[in-house]
């Protein structure tokens, strides 16, 4: 630990110091790049799940309908036709590189940003100076309590995004979600989206009913609008209902935006995923192997739930899961219930330990697994994927949870490269 690491740990994570000190460093970036937020059409996307794959979907709609677009989230960078990598891996970077990369847009005449918000980087202000005129949330679930203490601050942080929002802006809601109502009353227009038709007034989005594929590789669903009276089809190429969900936000957004409802849902029928989540590993291999960035409970459950309709008689659903240190430890035994109730196969291996033992982390998930079922703890998370790989069979599908497109593991010792997707595809070619 570096004594400047020692010294922020001496003062408490919400104190004031922090807080302003995050602000004047906002500032400064958008003073230093020439606020280049002015300049754009800011669309906020936050929320506990999706919100990467939500960024995808709503920058993907904007550039086929000829919009110049950029976006920012956890995995990757998109400017114009370009996707490179976000390297910090940090939903809220520095605001530093979010202006520096604001201003590049403006450069190349771009006129939309999609920007993916931490609850963080609300709290601490490092998204402050962006002023969405679109601001969306997917949904909210217990995640990062041990920074905001309860599920109402939680929510009432999350809710900094629409505070942040231009005066005639648009919220895009999750009618689905508790906040609802909470976020509804907040100052700008709403449009609601979900699984269900809303029983408030307004402008709306909402399916009618889902299916998925049993091949893992499509949901399709048909979409409603309220005031606007349109039905449409929609088949996307990415598995699990709750990309249906994500892809109701994104239309949302797109909508609000003046994209048609007819342009939005063509477009997403080439929509193609996100890299690292719900991705899908190709190889010679007899079974299914997908890289998903599950890190939550309810993800987890999500995940897993879509995974597990798609097995054959006789096939089973193999497992890797695991957890982030310095947070949130009280969703360890939680996700190792979860796992272990919806997998036949469970093995618990470490993940991101930062500075914590990471055999400790191991050992709180393990104890919420069923150890009646089959269950393993390999610690070593290479050897934990060549377990799985050698022990599927024809038909099985497994899945490594939790590092997505993180390209490095973050250890006590540093960072060490860590790609998960690419891991995977080299063990998979040497596959017998």
């Amino acid at each position: 630990m570096t004594p400047l690491t020692a010294i922020k740990r001496l003062i408490p994570q919400r104190s004031p110091i922090r807080l302003l000190w995050h602000r004047l460093r906002a500032y400064c970036a958008a003073l230093v790049f020439g606020f280049p937020a002015r300049r754009l059409t800011i669309i906020g996307i936050t929320g506990t799940d999706g919100k990467t794959t939500t960024v995808s979907m709503t920058a993907h709609i904007l550039a086929a309908s000829s919009v110049k677009c950029g976006a920012l989230s956890t995995a990757f960078l998109r400017i114009g036709d370009e996707v490179t990598w976000n390297a910090t891996q940090k939903t809220s970077p520095s605001p530093f590189l979010t202006q520096k990369f604001l201003r590049r847009l403006v450069r190349i005449g771009c006129t939309h940003a999609v920007l993916e918000y931490s609850s963080h980087g609300l709290v601490q202000g490092r998204s402050n100076w962006t002023w969405p005129a679109v601001a969306a949330i997917t949904n909210t679930s217990r995640e990062h309590l041990d920074y905001h203490g309860t599920m109402e601050q939680y929510r009432r942080d999350k809710a900094l995004i629409f505070a942040m929002m231009k005066s005639n802006g648009t919220k895009v809601l999750n009618a689905g979600d508790e906040t609802f109502a909470q976020y509804r009353s907040l100052p700008g227009k709403t449009l609601a989206y979900g699984t269900s038709a809303p029983t408030s007034q307004g402008d709306s989005l909402w399916v009618t009913d889902i299916a998925e594929e049993l091949s893992a590789s499509r949901a399709t669903t048909h979409l409603r609008t309220d005031t606007m009276e349109q039905t449409a089809s929609l088949t996307l190429r990415i598995p699990g209902s709750f990309n249906i969900e994500n892809s109701l936000c994104a239309i949302g957004c797109a909508l609000a935006c003046g994209i048609s409802f007819d342009a939005s849902v063509r477009a997403l029928e080439s929509f193609r995923g996100v890299p690292g989540r719900m991705e899908k590993i190709e190889g010679p291999q007899p079974f299914s192997v997908f890289v998903d960035f599950t890190v939550t409970p309810i993800a987890y459950e999500k995940t897993l739930t879509t995974l597990h309709r798609t097995l054959g008689v006789g096939n089973r659903l193999l497992v890797l899961t695991g957890s982030c240190g310095e947070r949130m430890r009280e969703k360890r035994p939680e996700v190792g219930r979860i796992v272990s109730a919806l997998a036949d196969v469970t093995v618990v291996s470490n993940e991101d330990p930062y500075n914590e033992d990471p055999q400790k982390i191991i050992d709180e998930v393990w104890a919420g697994v069923d150890t009646s079922k089959t269950a393993y703890k390999i610690f070593d998370r290479l050897e934990a994927i060549r377990f799985l790989f050698a022990n599927a069979k024809p038909g099985d599908v497994v899945v490594l949870c939790g590092k997505g497109s993180d390209t490095t593991m973050t250890t006590s010792a540093g960072t060490i490269p860590w790609n998960e997707r690419e891991i995977a595809r080299e063990l998979l070619r040497q596959f017998p």
